[in-house]
């Protein structure tokens, strides 16, 4: 829209407020876009700047309180929107791609799955040739799929499909996963690396001398995310290296295949996806070794320009069982990247403030009455109408927020941010979960330097929590969190409907001890849970699962009691951010 705009004339300025989340806008149902829609549409906006001067060839046909938020031009057939009408958090985004595709360009809809299948089985062999292809795969839709065409489009005997066991897996994932995927047919070796990931290193910039470089600390040493998810991402591909040799093959005579999607090269900002995008998180499929190696040719991505739904649709259509078209995602690095390591809080310049303005939000009521002197803070980010629903909200329980002084990794503005996470805990046993839904929103957009809200589970938090307990990922803390994300999800399962209507439940594991007042100095020795169940079918934003809407209310009581009970955790608490601001996954 703004290019569209400034090349017939109009301008585009950068202005002090931002628009991130999900707004109400106002549309022209006379538009084609908006001809089967209600005026008023719920849409996902994040963006920094803004239309200021319309192009005179163009009207506005949409805006969002008084910014434009979409342009049209119907003689020359053009238009262009501020929102993201592809993504879920956009209600009826589709309806309006379809409208522009159908009525606008006059496409005809017969391009489908099977001519997406057939692209891929012919895009495999010709790049491969009579050559033999290595897959790794995690048990996985992605990479079972990616094995799938494989065995579709090759003889058997050039398909070598392997399954390395990195350390991170789920308690007694590895050996389901080679059940599973020996039953469909395919020849799985497995490799047992857990000592070579938790001992990896990588080559890294050296953050002050130019054009040097550095080698990491090993992986059990590491606490930065983007460095955790680099190592082991380098890993694999010297772990499939140190196999292939055991075959007496070289890995230039061998094709690298990976399930690498459309979501995971934008979110590490490919050269295949985009020569500008910001780096949200590098994914184990996209380090500095796969991308040298894709630079000389030899890796293998027939996916790279689907989604996780359409993957879903072909896996299906290749006689994959549901179980395995719809497992939850698990991320390559596995349970490595749903602990947060350090030794260190996270307290910076800005700490005591944001405290301040996040109690402020969730006692707003209150905080009203006294007329607090940062009161601006907030009506300078929200409407009058929020204002009074934020009044209401905080007039009905008593609530204390907590500022925790750990990052997390969240995206802002189409960039990544990797910053504070507030909790919320209140007196009620079971708290109003729509409101803390409501707060979840509303604060990230007064605060930019919080990316991601949740429920603290138990009696309000009374101390703040000013240090961390210290976590690297040792065979005490891997081993907690397992059992945190057996528990969990032994639960989950008991309701299959549940298990269904989420696309996703990291169950995370931070290095906070709660409930220690600091005047007795209890050293900071347990550490907390987080429970993520996460909607979402594009799998590049989503919803939290509310509880009593999405799945049961005392589901989820009863999965943070149970996670409560083991020996080492503090408390339990639920991650009720959208995406975005916070990622799916913490790091």
């Amino acid at each position: 829209m703004q290019m569209m705009n400034k090349e017939f004339g109009g301008q585009v300025s950068a202005t002090d407020g931002r628009e991130d989340g999900i707004y109400n806008i106002d549309v022209d149902c006379q538009c084609l876009l908006f001809k089967t829609l209600s005026k008023t549409q719920s849409v996902l906006l994040t963006h920094g700047d803004h239309v200021v001067k319309v192009a005179d060839t163009f009207k506005v046909i949409a805006t969002s309180n008084d910014m434009i938020a979409a342009i049209g031009n119907d003689s020359k057939k053009m238009y262009g929107v501020q929102f993201h009408p592809e993504v879920n958090l956009t209600e009826h985004g589709i309806e309006m791609l379809k409208s522009f595709l159908y009525d606008v360009v006059g496409l005809s809809g017969v391009y489908t799955i099977t001519c997406r299948e057939q692209e891929c089985i012919k895009y495999i062999r010709d790049k491969v040739g009579q050559n033999k292809v290595l897959v790794l795969l995690s048990g996985g839709v992605d990479s079972t799929v990616c094995a799938a065409l494989l065995r579709r489009a090759l003889d058997r005997k050039q398909v070598i499909a392997v399954h390395i066991d990195n350390g991170f897996m789920r308690l007694k994932e590895s050996e389901q996963v080679m059940k599973s995927l020996n039953a469909l047919g395919l020849d799985v070796k497995a490799v047992n690396a857990t000592f070579d990931f938790k001992n990896g290193t990588t080559i890294l910039p050296d953050l002050h001398v130019a054009n040097r470089t550095r080698i990491s600390p090993p992986l059990c040493e590491t606490s930065n995310p983007e460095e955790k998810r680099k190592i082991i991402g380098d890993v694999f591909v010297k772990t499939a290296d140190k196999f292939l040799k055991t075959l007496n093959l070289s890995s230039e005579e061998v094709f690298l295949a990976q399930g690498t999607l459309r979501p995971d090269l934008i979110e590490s900002a490919s050269r295949l996806a985009s020569s500008n995008a910001d780096i949200i998180k590098t994914h184990h499929n996209d380090s500095k070794l796969i991308r040298e190696l894709r630079d000389k040719g030899r890796v293998i991505e027939p996916l790279q320009e689907f989604h996780k739904d359409e993957v879903r649709r072909l896996g299906m259509d290749l006689g994959l069982s549901e179980s395995i078209v719809y497992r939850h995602p698990f991320p390559g690095p596995g349970l490595a990247i749903r602990i947060l390591c350090g030794d260190e809080p996270f307290i910076d310049k800005d700490f005591s403030e944001t405290q301040v303005v996040v109690k402020i939000v969730v006692e707003y009521n209150d905080m009203v009455l006294k007329s607090h002197a940062l009161l601006n803070r907030i009506e300078n980010a929200t409407s009058e109408n929020e204002r009074k629903m934020l009044r209401e909200i905080s007039s009905k329980q008593k609530m204390a927020a907590t500022l925790l002084p750990i990052k997390s990794v969240g995206v802002q503005g189409d960039k990544r941010s990797y910053s504070y996470v507030v909790g919320i805990s209140c007196t009620d046993p079971e708290p109003m979960w729509e409101d803390l839904l409501y707060l979840a929103r509303i604060i990230p957009r007064v605060c930019h330097n919080v990316n991601r809200v949740c429920y603290i589970a138990g009696p309000p938090v009374v101390y703040q929590v000013l240090d961390i307990t210290h976590t690297y990922l040792n065979v005490q803390v891997i081993d907690l969190l397992k059992t945190a994300d057996h528990v969990v999800n032994k639960i989950l399962a008991e309701c299959p409907i549940s298990v269904r209507k989420v696309s996703q439940m990291p169950v995370v594991l931070i290095p906070v001890h709660f409930d220690r007042d600091v005047a007795y100095r209890y050293p900071s020795c347990q550490r907390s849970v987080v429970i993520r169940p996460f909607i979402t079918e594009d799998f590049m934003t989503g919803v939290p699962a509310l509880p009593g809407k999405h799945i049961p209310s005392t589901l989820v009581l009863k999965m943070m009691a149970a996670a409560q009970e083991i020996p080492g955790i503090s408390r339990v608490l639920y991650d009720l951010t959208p995406k975005p601001p916070g990622t799916t996954e913490w790091e």
